[in-house]
């Protein structure tokens, strides 16, 4: 089960990074394609899964070896959520939210998985 934490883990960063890669381009183009809203909707979705499979680690006495490692895959979660509640309703500034709080769980993300690898 550790080995699907860490696989999925390195997906939901690599997701992000593409998505916010994407997101950057789209924004400098002043067109976002579907593509895109499902790419962010896959980031979340993963993040989504990490946690759901770090509870499930946690509840079998999986550890890990920083506690901070809980906070970082909380915190990611938590940023790339957040835009559903505070994203102003125009399109462009709304992309712009999920890009940027897409950007903020990648590097949480990335830190997290530093933290909860020996």
């Amino acid at each position: 089960m550790v080995s699907v934490h860490h696989a999925v883990a390195v997906a939901a960063i690599v997701a992000a990074v593409l998505a916010v890669l994407g997101g950057l381009w789209a924004l400098y183009r002043r067109r976002a394609g579907g593509w895109l809203t499902h790419l962010l909707a896959a980031v979340q979705t993963l993040l989504i899964a990490q946690v759901a499979i770090g509870l499930l680690l946690l509840g079998s006495h999986h550890r890990a070896p920083q506690r901070l490692h809980y906070l970082y895959g909380t915190l990611a979660l938590l940023a790339v959520l957040s835009p559903w509640l505070y994203a102003p309703p125009d399109p462009r500034k709304r992309l712009v939210w999920f890009v940027g709080a897409t950007l903020v769980a990648a590097a949480l993300g990335v830190r997290a998985y530093m933290t909860g690898t020996g």
